[in-house]
């Protein structure tokens, strides 16, 4: 069977949307921060409904008519939203193995990996692409994005290791008020449960991954597969040897890498807190 397509909102219907969260709220005399207590979100995923950012999902529309007293008005908009094609086929194997993934182990050295980035951060790296992305195709990218990250949220949480080559958590993608929130959340997801971030200082003399960025998954069947990206494409790695190779690699860059708590005093200090 192949693989279920990919599709998010599209990115001007998800305005009209918001705009209508956004009067009925006002009109019902709530903050955001109010509404998003009533419907189980945060003050932060409100504001991204109504601007367009963060689409809303039928199962919320729902829960927000009741409490803003609609007649299923906002349920019928998210369930009618026109639909995009989001995520491209090649990369579509990485996201169905990360959600049924029990471990992910990734190594990063362009970008901080997809699982951790910001709102902001994700938008920056879209932003960065060539050819560019429509507006409505870069607002769809960044919620893909950032629904794919309750795979760290799960009520069994996953273990997930990632490292992260130093040069990335200096480079002011997207400008320094994003860099600096980034690295803020970094220092959040690194006390997450079952997660686990370090970071390959730059000053090492040596590199055991400089072939590039890859990640290693184990599935809940205990199968170890890999997963390698390049600029055009994608390798799902299942052979035990090729998959071997790759998880001594991670081992020794978690070798080199800072520890957690080493880590978290680096973006400490990168933030400029005592």
């Amino acid at each position: 069977m192949p693989p279920r397509k990919r599709t998010r909102p599209n990115g001007t219907a998800m305005k009209m949307v918001g705009e209508m969260v956004a009067v009925a709220r006002t009109a019902k005399g709530l903050t955001q921060k109010e509404l998003g207590k009533l419907v189980g979100l945060t003050e932060e995923s409100i504001a991204s409904i109504e601007q367009g950012r963060r689409p809303l999902m039928p199962d919320v529309a729902e829960v927000m008519d009741r409490e803003l007293g609609l007649p299923g008005i906002l349920a019928v908009a998210a369930h009618k939203m026109p639909q995009i094609d989001v995520v491209p086929p090649w990369a579509e194997p990485l996201i169905n193995l990360e959600q049924r993934a029990q471990a992910v182990s990734s190594y990063e050295n362009q970008v901080v990996p997809g699982l951790l980035q910001t709102q902001a951060y994700a938008e920056a790296v879209f932003q960065s692409r060539i050819p560019l992305y429509s507006a409505d195709d870069l607002a769809a990218q960044t919620a893909a994005r950032l629904d794919r990250q309750s795979a760290l949220h799960r009520p069994q949480p996953m273990l997930a290791s990632f490292v992260i080559w130093g040069p990335v958590l200096r480079c002011p993608l997207g400008g320094r008020d994003v860099l600096d929130e980034q690295l803020r959340h970094l220092l959040t997801c690194s006390r997450l449960p079952g997660v686990t971030i370090q970071v390959l200082p730059l000053a090492r003399t040596t590199h055991p991954a400089l072939d590039g960025p890859f990640v290693l998954l184990e599935t809940e069947e205990h199968e170890h597969i890999a997963y390698v990206e390049s600029q055009r494409g994608s390798l799902v790695v299942s052979h035990l040897d090729e998959v071997s190779i790759l998880a001594q690699r991670y081992a020794m860059l978690r070798t080199q890498a800072l520890n957690p708590e080493e880590t978290r005093d680096l973006l400490d200090q990168l933030l400029g807190d005592p």
